[in-house]
This record gives structure tokens, C-alpha cells and sequence, in this order.
């Protein structure tokens, strides 16, 4: 029976006669329409024989390719397509067994034609959504095939580009057929990514094809850099949260394989790429991938390490500015780790100093555009968390590696601190913060002063008035400078008044350095002044003047070379110009002018057009350093001027009180009594009118500890048992007893409230007067006088009747 229906058609199955009829007598003249529509409707109409179908196309495939029939293969494959555009029965699977089959047949055969038609079928299958899912499909082969094809070396070179965009095309058509579904093969596994993401590398880096700026912009789709460089677009754009890695692991590993970080062009492009292609809520993700290789390749020359943090910093400026990712201070601890591992680095090994010092800069900069990625309130912390970092000047460490790290750590510092705009200075500038930045500005580098000194600029200049105060001169307007002042914020102001005496201390300390250069005093000048401009008010510019005629003295009376002397001079008539200027005060303009024509005429080297003048020598200053009067701003001329306008001129003659101090320990008070010289302790009973403070003169250990909380749960006792019989006098006792209970207790209150009235009388106009200079023993009188004489109401005061208990 067999035999008979392999000879006579007529016993042939209907599928197998219509799968014969699409096939012409001569196979060049192409797939016969007609029949092949006969078949299509045949298929739809009777599904359970399209894997049938699907069977004996493939065995007519099998024959054709065997007999070198390529025309017939041809016909035989555009047949598949069509049925599976078509048909979407329930039974497609068993015939995409089949087709898969006959694909895999073709990519077998070393003819390009036919490698390249299979692609082009199995691109057309993956863009087919199925109906029903697939348990036990593999795409394993169609993974290696496809790679393979992409790394094609074959000496024509058409066949070559033609079997690399092929491959390219069917590694897309793989990806895009069993990422959407779960229940598919795992396409993210590191057998297959291996494969995938290296072979769209390559031919990403085959042709030197630059990376476009733009991430929509046309490719042409013969150049297979071209379309790489677009299916690894796409390819990224479908990872999702869990598969990030899968995709950047074998990107760094390829990179690592074939030295492709120095230069770092081919690694830039490729991160582009990703950072453009990503989601944008997963781009913290390629971030710490990279911050994690950085700490695996610890070890290894500079230049590779350079190239990394280049590349990452490249990456954060793409990523959007909530992308960085919850674990900020980490990435941060983890630059600065290297920036120290590199400062270690550099003084074990000098040869290799250049590159790690091009290393240092990478990671300063990456530093920076972090933070600008950053919102203001966690600058501060940045900042906070940098200046932790700094180790802190000390008498037994001056050694090199340290001053090296400290110049790296502060560079760092004030490249995120240009990155802040300022709103209030007490929120740039908190105590945890302040404190050992000022005392970084004492430290013996000139150098690192200096930093100190552009990052106070940065965090003070609101305005924007730095560029046009970096030069240190004598002007004749000061308003020609277009300088832009507006009034200090009363949070401004508070926070000078408390903080002054700190800052002022610091800046008295630092111009005083034997070691200081023309910049560091330059640097001073444009921190004394950005402080009268952002911070000046009426009630803080005569500190400020105290301050100049202080620094004039002790250059007087220091010992200090002739060139600091003269920088100095320099710099307190420079500021006394700019600050009497730009205040209105007329009378002080004159004395400064007077002093200052006084100079030019005599003494141009105590002028800055002579003090920092770069080009100077030896001949240029004099051979004494005896001041004549005249060439001296006198404070007491000042003090006059200053109190004739209004001002209260009686801290401006007092000794300013330098504190002895050391690198390491420097003791601050942030309050302003010390410079203004008044004697007044703020931790005193007086500055507390509701409770006096005690004395710490107990020593803190676990037994007075223990005694406290003991004591403190016997009161609380006791407290619950006064009012429990409170409350229970209330609740059962008569009430003709709890009305005569409270009058007499009323009568003696108000008999000794009378009392103490009658007796202050006669003391009160004096109350205020003697706030400051009462002794220990007259406090609590003080206290009890201040609290009582507030007040005045129509009705007197000892007429007033107070209850003693208040139900409630």
C-alpha cells in the first residue's frame, strides 16, 4: 500500500498532494500562489494537520538541500514563513519543532546564501507573538550559531559583512523571542550572555564606527558596527532590574580580556550606550557595577584605573539626578579609599607619580559630578562626610603622606563645595563642619591653607562677586568692580555674631603664617571681604574694622620677614578702602585715602601694587621695617569717626584675645564675648532666669548614675501618692471642707506675695543695671526680682488672688 501511494499521487494524504502543488516543474519560476493559498486554507481550516504539514516540508528540505536544489529550498522556506504569519492554532508548536529544525539545517550548510536565508526566517519567527507558551524549547544552538556567524572572518569580504549582520539579526530575533516570555528558555543566563554581548562588542569595535551623539539618530544598516551598536541598544533597553548585571559583567570582562580601557574611547562608547539604553530608575545599577571593578582592579596600573573612573564619570553625568542610588556615602567611601590607596601609591613607587597623579585628578573630578547629581542637603553631608575623611593636623604626623592626602581629601572637598549654591550660611557651614575645616586653615602647608581658604570662598559667595575680588587692590571706586551686595538675612546676621569671633581668629591666626605666600594672602584678603559682603551688617562692622587695625599691629610688632610685612600692610589697607567704601562712612574714607597717599608718596611696598607684585626683588622693599605714623591707619581717628555716626565704638580700642594654641587643639568658643573683651560666662545661673544651672563638680560614674535613677523613681513615687490623696480629698471629702481648706491656704500666699512686693518697690529701677555684675550669691535674688517686676496691669498686683489648686 505504501509503495502504491509513492508512485501514484492520487494516494497521496491531501496535505502531501497540496504541499507538492506549491512546488512548480521548474523551481525558478518561483512558489506557485495559488496553491500555496489552497494550502494556507487548508491549514486553518483542519489545525491538527499543520504539524503534518510542517513534517513533510521539512523532509522536502532535508532532500533539496542534500541534492543541492537551492531554488527549491527557497520555495520550501517562504512556504514556512507563510504558514506561520497565518496560521495561530493551538497546535503551532509542533509545527515550529519542525521549522526550527529546517532552520537549524540551513545554518549547518557552509552556503552563505542559505545561512543567511535561515536568519532571515527565524527573525520573521521571533517577531511572531504565539498564542500558548513553550516548556521545552531550547535556543542553545541558535545562540552559538548566531555568535559565531557574528565573529565571520571569511576572506570575501560581502560573504563576511553579510554573515555578521546575519548573525547580529538573529541574536536580536533570539533575544526578542524569549525575553518577553518567562516561560521560554533563560536568555540572561551567563552561558548565553557570554556569547551575546561579546559578539556585538566585537563588531561594535570592528570598524572603528564612532558612537553617534544622539541615541535615535539613522544607521546604515550594511555596516554591521551600525547595526551592533542598535541591537545592543535594544538589547539593553530590555534588561530589567534582576538582569542589569548579566548584561554589564561580560562588557567589563570583554574589556578586561582585550585591553580596551587604555585607551578608554571603545569603553566610553560603550557605556554611552548603556546609560542612554537603561532604564532610567536602573542606572545606579551600572554605576556600582563599575564602582565594584574599580575595587577589583585595585591593583593594577593607573592608567587602567584612570580610565575606569573617567568612564564612571561619564556615566554619572548621563544618569538622572536620583540615579546614583540609595547607598551615596558608600560610593563615596569608595573614591576616597582609592584616592588614599593612590597618595600611598605614589610615594612608594615615584616612576609611576605622573600617572597616579592623572588618576587623583579622575577621581577628584568623579567626586564632583557626583555631587552635582546630589541634592543641597546631602552636599552638606558630602561635605561633611570629605572633611571626616581629612586627618587632622598634629604635632607627632607632619609626614609627607599625610600632607599629600590632606591636599587630595580637601581638593575633593572643594570641588563639591562648587557644587552648592548657598541659601544660609548656618546651613553651609555647621559646626561639625565648621570647626575642622578653620583649623585645617592653621595647618603648616601653605598649600592646603590656601585650599581651605577657595572653599570658605565658595560656600560664602552667594552672589557671585568671587571672579571680581581675587585681586588684591587700591581703588579709587570700589563700585567699578559691579560688585553685587544686597543685606545680610537676619539667620545671617545671627550666625556672624555667634561664629565671628571663630572665624576672626582663624583669619588673625593665618595671615600671621611665617610660611605664607602672595596667594595664601590673597586668599585671605577675598575671605575677609566676602564676609563684609554677604555677612557685614551695622551691628558686625566694627568687628571687622577691629579686625583689620588688629592684623596691623601685630605685623608691627611681629617678627616676621619684610615681604610678609609689607603683604600684610598691603592687604589691611586694601580691605580698610574696599569696607569704608562700600559702608558710606565719608569721615572713615578720608583717613584710609590719607594713609593710603601717605604710602604712595613714601612707602609704595606697603601698597599692593608693589607688596604683590610677583616679579619683585630684594631692591624693591626696604631695608627697615620702622613704620612712621603716617603710614599707619589710626584706630583711635577710626573709633572717633565710627562713634560720631552712631556706632558703638567701645570694643573697637579692646585688647583682641589671642588664644595659646597648638595645630592640634585649638580651643573655640563660638560665642563673640571674647573678642569683644566682655566678661560674661553664657553657661552662668544670670543667662537662665528660670532654673540655675548646677555645677559638674560630682565625678560621673555607675554608681551616682545609679543613685540618680533610684532618686528620681522615689520622687515619681512620691508625686503619684500626693496626688492620689489629691484627688481623693476631691472626690470624698465635704465640700464645705475643701472650700476652707483652700481659703487659708490662699490668705498665705497672698500675705507672702505682698510681702515680696513691698520689698522690691524701691530696688526695681536698678534691676537691669546690675545684671552682668552681680556675684554668685545674689543670683538667685536677681532671678526671683526679674521674674516679679515684669509686669503691670490695671488691677494691683497684691490685690490679685491666685488659686492654689487647679481641677483639670
Amino acid at each position: 500500500m505504501t509503495d502504491c501511494c509513492g508512485c501514484c499521487a492520487a494516494f497521496k494524504p491531501r496535505y502531501k498532494r497540496l504541499v507538492d502543488s506549491i512546488f512548480p516543474a521548474d523551481p525558478k519560476d518561483g512558489l506557485v500562489k495559488s496553491n500555496m493559498d489552497k494550502l494556507t486554507f487548508f491549514a486553518m481550516k483542519s489545525p491538527d494537520k499543520l504539524d503534518r504539514i510542517g513534517e513533510y516540508l521539512a523532509q522536502r528540505l532535508s532532500r533539496d538541500v542534500y541534492r543541492q536544489k537551492y531554488s527549491s529550498v527557497n520555495i520550501a522556506m517562504e512556504a514556512l514563513d507563510t504558514l506561520l504569519v497565518t496560521c495561530h492554532a493551538q497546535s503551532l508548536n509542533l509545527f515550529v519543532e519542525s521549522f526550527l529544525k529546517m532552520v537549524q539545517k540551513l545554518l549547518e550548510c557552509n552556503d552563505v546564501d542559505l545561512q543567511c536565508l535561515a536568519t532571515a526566517s527565524f527573525v520573521k519567527f521571533a517577531n511572531i507573538e504565539e498564542d500558548t507558551p513553550s516548556y521545552h524549547r531550547r535556543y542553545d544552538f541558535f545562540v552559538s550559531k548566531f555568535s559565531s556567524m557574528c565573529h565571520s572572518n571569511d576572506n570575501n569580504l560581502e560573504n563576511c559583512t553579510r554573515l555578521r549582520i546575519s548573525g547580529l539579526h538573529g541574536l536580536q530575533g533570539v533575544v526578542r523571542k524569549t525575553v518577553t516570555d518567562d516561560l521560554q528558555c533563560n536568555i540572561w543566563k551567563p552561558t548565553h550572555m557570554d556569547k551575546i554581548v561579546p559578539s556585538l562588542l566585537f563588531n561594535m569595535q570592528a570598524t572603528g564606527c564612532p558612537a553617534s551623539s544622539e541615541p535615535e539618530s539613522p544607521k546604515d544598516e550594511d555596516n554591521p558596527s551600525s547595526v551592533a551598536e542598535m541591537v545592543f541598544r535594544d538589547f539593553v533597553c530590555r534588561a530589567s532590574y534582576g538582569n542589569i548585571n548579566a548584561v554589564i559583567r561580560p562588557v567589563l570582562m570583554h574589556l578586561d580580556n582585550h585591553n580596551l580601557w587604555v585607551p578608554n574611547d571603545f569603553a566610553l562608547k560603550c557605556f554611552k550606550i548603556i546609560m542612554y539604553s537603561v532604564q532610567a530608575q536602573y542606572g545606579y545599577i551600572v554605576v556600582q557595577m563599575l564602582m565594584n571593578h574599580l575595587d577589583e582592579n585595585s591593583k593594577e596600573y593607573a592608567k587602567i584605573k584612570a580610565s575606569i573612573v573617567d568612564v564612571l564619570s561619564e556615566t554619572v553625568l548621563i544618569a538622572a539626578g536620583g540615579s546614583i542610588g540609595p547607598s551615596v556615602l558608600e560610593v563615596f567611601n569608595t573614591l576616597l579609599r582609592h584616592l588614599r590607596i593612590s597618595v600611598d601609591t605614589v610615594l612608594v613607587e615615584g616612576q609611576r607619580a605622573n600617572d597616579e597623579r592623572h588618576f587623583q585628578e579622575a577621581i577628584i573630578n568623579t567626586i564632583g559630578d557626583f555631587a552635582n547629581n546630589l541634592p543641597d542637603y546631602q552636599k552638606i553631608e558630602i561635605m561633611m562626610f570629605v572633611m571626616g575623611k581629612v586627618p587632622l593636623p598634629s604635632e607627632e604626623a607632619r609626614s609627607g603622606p599625610e600632607v599629600l592626602l590632606q591636599t587630595m581629601l580637601l581638593k575633593s572637598l572643594l570641588k563639591v563645595a562648587t557644587k552648592y549654591k548657598t541659601i544660609s550660611m548656618a546651613n553651609a557651614f555647621p559646626s561639625s563642619f565648621m570647626e575642622p575645616l578653620l583649623r585645617m586653615s592653621l595647618i603648616k602647608d601653605a598649600g592646603i591653607r590656601r585650599i581651605v581658604q577657595e572653599i570658605l570662598h565658595t560656600l560664602i559667595d552667594r552672589h557671585d562677586n568671587l571672579s571680581k575680588l581675587k585681586t588684591v587692590g587700591i581703588y579709587k571706586d570700589v563700585n567699578q568692580l559691579d560688585v553685587t551686595i544686597k543685606k545680610p538675612q537676619r539667620q545671617d546676621v545671627v550666625f556672624i555674631r555667634k561664629n565671628g569671633s571663630l572665624f576672626f581668629w582663624h583669619l588673625y591666626e593665618n595671615i600671621r603664617q611665617p610660611n605664607n605666600k602672595v596667594d595664601n594672602y590673597e586668599s585671605i584678603y577675598t575671605t575677609m571681604v566676602l564676609i563684609y559682603i554677604e555677612m557685614g551688617s551695622e551691628e558686625i562692622l566694627v568687628e571687622l574694622f577691629r579686625l583689620a587695625l588688629e592684623i596691623q599691629n601685630m605685623a608691627v610688632e611681629s617678627k616676621l620677614p619684610i615681604t610678609h610685612k609689607c603683604a600684610i600692610h598691603a592687604v589691611v589697607a586694601a580691605y580698610l578702602n574696599f569696607m569704608s567704601q562700600l559702608s558710606s562712612l565719608t569721615v572713615v574714607c578720608q583717613i584710609v585715602s590719607q594713609v593710603i597717599e601717605a604710602r604712595r608718596k613714601d612707602a609704595p611696598y606697603y601698597l599692593p601694587e608693589v607688596a604683590f607684585n610677583r616679579a619683585n626683588t630684594s631692591s624693591c622693599y626696604p631695608s627697615t621695617d620702622i613704620m612712621q605714623k603716617v603710614w599707619l591707619f589710626n584706630s583711635d581717628a577710626i573709633s572717633e569717626a565710627l562713634s560720631k555716626i552712631g556706632f558703638d565704638v567701645s570694643r573697637l580700642n579692646a585688647p583682641f584675645t589671642v588664644k595659646p594654641s597648638t595645630l592640634g587643639s585649638v580651643e573655640l568658643n563660638h560665642s563673640i564675648s571674647d573678642i569683644n573683651s566682655i566678661n560674661m560666662d553664657p553657661e552662668s545661673a544670670v543667662s537662665t532666669p528660670v532654673l540655675a544651672r548646677k555645677t559638674a563638680t560630682e565625678e560621673v560614674t555607675f554608681e551616682s548614675m545609679k543613685k540618680i535613677l533610684e532618686h528620681d523613681q522615689k520622687a515619681k513615687e512620691q508625686e503619684k501618692k500626693r496626688q492620689l490623696q489629691i484627688y481623693e480629698s476631691f472626690k470624698t471629702g465635704p465640700f464645705e471642707d475643701i472650700v476652707a481648706r483652700s481659703e487659708a491656704q490662699s490668705q498665705i500666699f497672698q500675705k507672702k506675695l505682698s510681702e515680696i512686693l513691698d520689698g522690691i518697690e524701691d530696688e526695681q529701677p536698678h534691676l537691669h543695671s546690675n545684671h552682668f555684675n552681680k556675684d554668685e550669691n545674689e543670683q538667685g535674688e536677681i532671678h526671683d526680682k526679674h521674674i516679679l517686676g515684669l509686669s503691670v496691669h490695671s488691677i494691683p498686683v497684691h490685690e490679685m488672688k491666685f488659686p492654689q489648686l487647679f481641677v483639670y
